[in-house]
């Protein structure tokens, strides 16, 4: 099977079947027409396909105007987004349903890993979201009712799956596809009452919102893009808000994950107006204190966090929704120490880091490796480089154990914080043994911009 294509650019260039000279001679054709010149090569082309470098506003001009893309995208929605190739999420409502888990369920072995959706259509979705009510659901009862025995199973069996241990978990992708695929089928038959369609949309969306998670900690960003369309079409149509929030707030991690904080916000606020549970509330509080540290914004960082622990520490009469019933003052300790270490407060946030990580169970070890490296990241901010070598060889022991890249991806990251300490004992050893499995780099991960800022470790 061919890699992975990385970069928008690779995609919309092989859409029309160029080589990288061949686009360059297309761009320098498109710059003669106004009279100018292109000055791109191969080689600049290459850095671009690589993120090693983002081409000028008049390169991307000459981009557009070379693949036949209207130039008014690249100033509206921003380098790569307006390149070809990103898809707009299908609306919501009930003749969408079906269409969007059909269509999610087809990209478990899509290559486009780099893909998501832009900021404007996450944006349009979560919006239409907040203000479209679902229709009615009519009574189908076309041929025989499907069996709620069957249903009760499918639920029970889902609710075991996700349960398991984290170590376990890593085996258990394709039995939620399957799931997920049966569950489509009984809602695209049509024979079942009211109540049971409700019950199959919202397995639907818990369903697809978990695969979801698998493809994202993959790094099949593309896919899971899908599939939490998919999980909001379905929760919209089961009338479950708060569901609908947690995948918007799923939507939000994405976008932060991926070095766009700024496309995080607006749906976090949406799916806040809508959500109930304090829980919930506490999770896309934090999630937005996040995207908020990033782009330092202190003050609203602040607020979102004193507004997560509030609702963390509220009495609530229900359960928590499945989607957020983990949250907890680990996940508030360490996640608030990773906003004020985004801040430059690197002696505090370690100090809440470190008491997340006390609290967490050993059930999570997922999140315990992505913790670990938070902590790994302050350590190194205060030059504490033998601890943060530990700490760090830890997550990455978990993760290859465990199956989790998404963390491999996080100690990747690392790597070059430590390359100016290679006379320190183990560093060494320990960068050969990144390069041993070194694989091309993910366009963007939540400590590149960091690691590349000013005063960074």
């Amino acid at each position: 099977m061919n890699d992975p294509i990385r970069h928008p650019l690779v995609y919309a260039r092989k859409l029309r079947g160029l080589s990288q000279t061949g686009l360059a001679l297309r761009m320098d054709k498109a710059a003669r027409r106004h009279g100018l010149r292109s000055g791109a090569d191969k080689q600049a082309i290459s850095k671009w396909e690589n993120w090693l470098k983002e081409p000028n506003q008049d390169s991307q001009c000459w981009i557009a105007e070379a693949l036949e893309v209207p130039t008014a995208d690249v100033e509206s929605l921003g380098w790569p987004y307006w390149l070809p190739g990103y898809d707009a999420p299908l609306p919501l409502g009930p003749v969408f349903t079906v269409q969007a888990l059909r269509e999610a369920q087809r990209t478990a072995m899509d290559r486009r890993n780099f893909m998501t959706y832009s900021a404007a259509a996450l944006a349009g979705l979560s919006a239409q979201w907040a203000a479209i009510e679902p229709e009615r659901l009519t009574m189908a009862l076309n041929g025989k009712a499907v069996d709620s025995e069957l249903v009760d199973w499918l639920e029970d069996t889902s609710a075991q799956l996700t349960a398991l241990p984290t170590e376990q978990r890593q085996h258990t992708s394709k039995l939620m596809d399957a799931h997920l695929e049966t569950v489509t089928d009984l809602i695209d038959g049509d024979n079942h009452n009211e109540a049971t369609r409700r019950r199959l949309h919202l397995l639907a969306a818990s369903l697809a919102s978990t695969c979801g998670w698998h493809r994202f900690d993959q790094g099949h960003h593309y896919a899971a893009g899908k599939l939490w369309n998919a999980a909001l079409t379905s929760a919209h149509a089961a009338h479950d808000r708060d569901l609908g929030a947690g995948v918007l707030s799923d939507f939000g991690y994405q976008s932060i994950w991926l070095g766009e904080p700024s496309a995080a916000v607006g749906p976090l606020g949406q799916a806040l107006i809508h959500a109930r549970h304090p829980s919930a509330r506490s999770l896309l509080f934090l999630r937005r204190a996040r995207a908020h540290a990033a782009l330092g914004e202190r003050s609203a960082c602040h607020r979102d966090l004193s507004a997560a622990e509030t609702e963390l520490l509220s009495d609530a009469t229900d359960p928590a929704p499945g989607w957020c019933a983990w949250m907890s003052a680990a996940d508030l300790a360490v996640d608030s120490g990773r906003c004020l270490l985004d801040l430059g407060h690197a002696e505090e946030a370690r100090a809440r880091i470190d008491e997340g990580i006390s609290l967490l169970p050993r059930t999570r070890d997922k999140t315990r490796g992505i913790f670990l490296t938070y902590e790994a990241h302050s350590l190194l901010r205060s030059r504490e480089v033998e601890q943060a070598l530990a700490v760090t060889t830890e997550s990455l022991d978990l993760a290859e154990r465990i199956g989790a890249g998404r963390c491999v991806t996080l100690v990747r990251e690392l790597a070059p914080a430590f390359k100016p300490y290679r006379q320190v004992a183990g560093v060494s050893a320990f960068m050969e043994r990144l390069n041993a499995g070194e694989r091309e780099p993910a366009p963007a991960g939540p400590f590149r911009s960091l690691l590349s800022r000013p005063g960074g470790v």
